[in-house]
């Protein structure tokens, strides 16, 4: 791939997250993370707490977190863990309380599905209905916490691995302790590429090839990394915590959540937009024409798209989405953007 194939993938990837209304859909989506994230952590806890015993669990889960939102963030989640309660003792207090549990946990993921669905331009038609998806979506949901909390045992051993190596090896290699932060980051890294990669193959109503997945993951993964001392360096000198008193912690937690959930669009719309011009969609991309501007002289026009694109443009384009028509000014990576959206919904 050339700079300048790089170039266009990135502009279009923007044009594509301006066009999706991508602010609206990540601050819905931190609503919903607000009160799903105590759910998912009691469940991921208990199923690593199997394995390690819960403390330890829990002790690993606060780690990364600190060093993914800082102290106050996730002495806020902290908080928010206490104040959920397990499922009572007896039989009709547990099915009550592990319902609850689940519904809680799993009503972000839903919100995520609807996201990715948009992205993907999925038509309402096209999503399956009924209660048995609907319990489907929930069943989807649990497995992917039950898959973190996997990854959260992969975690632990590796964590206590490289303890134990440290121990034997300090003494013979003096940098082991360097090379031990740099694997542990890179197992880091890989974790959350993963759950990145799960989510953006299970969640959305279409199928994704796992090529186009693991590419965006990999750039999702590296974006939320950077991002993630970013978000920080802006939430420690911006005094934002201070401003709000007793609800500062909360606060943080929902500015890094809105900000950590732009990250994630920012990669679903570029694995959409890599899978139509590189990846396994690609077919759209070469169906798709750039959409002319209004004030194009004459003689040098980009071609207009036949009356079936138009009219499947203006028919079958998702509520609140922006059509050429509506952008006449549009700039040439916009314009691509319509064209190929267009074919992507013409060839569905």
């Amino acid at each position: 791939m050339t700079l300048r194939e790089i170039w266009t993938l990135l502009r279009e990837t923007v044009a594509a997250w301006v066009d999706d209304y991508a602010p609206s859909m990540g601050a819905a989506l931190a609503y919903y993370t607000i009160f799903s994230i105590a759910p998912v952590l009691l469940i991921v806890i208990s199923v690593a707490g199997l394995v390690f015993g819960e403390d330890a669990a829990r002790g690993e889960i606060f780690e990364q977190l600190r060093g993914l939102m800082g102290e106050r963030g996730a002495g806020a989640v902290q908080e928010m863990l206490r104040s959920v309660n397990r499922p009572g003792e007896g039989l009709t207090a547990a099915v009550v309380g592990g319902v609850a549990l689940l519904v809680g946990a799993t009503t972000v993921f839903g919100e995520l599905q609807a996201s990715l669905d948009r992205i993907w331009q999925v038509r309402a038609d096209q999503r399956p209905g009924g209660l048995w998806q609907l319990l489907r979506k929930r069943l989807l949901s649990f497995g992917l916490i039950l898959g973190i909390g996997f990854l959260l045992i992969v975690s632990l051993v590796a964590s206590a691995a490289l303890a134990a190596l440290s121990t034997w090896w300090s003494p013979y290699f003096g940098d082991w302790l360097k090379i031990a932060q740099l694997l542990n980051a890179v197992l880091s890294f890989t974790m959350i590429a993963v759950v990145f990669a799960l989510i953006y193959k299970l969640m959305p109503s279409v199928r994704v090839a796992w090529r186009d997945v693991l590419i965006g993951a990999v750039v999702t993964a590296l974006l939320f990394t950077i991002g993630k001392y970013l978000i920080g360096l802006y939430i420690g000198r911006s005094a934002v915590a201070s401003a709000y008193g007793a609800a500062g912690s909360l606060v943080v937690l929902l500015l890094w959540v809105y900000y950590s959930a732009q990250i994630f669009l920012f990669g679903a719309e570029f694995t959409w937009v890599y899978a139509h011009r590189h990846g396994s969609f690609r077919k759209d991309a070469a169906d798709a024409q750039p959409l002319p501007t209004a004030g194009a002289p004459s003689g040098e026009a980009e071609p207009a798209p036949s009356a079936d694109v138009s009219a499947q443009t203006t028919i079958e384009a998702p509520a609140g989405a922006r059509s050429a028509d509506a952008d006449p000014g549009a700039s040439a990576g916009r314009r691509r953007l319509f064209g190929l959206r267009a074919a992507a919904r013409r060839r569905r």
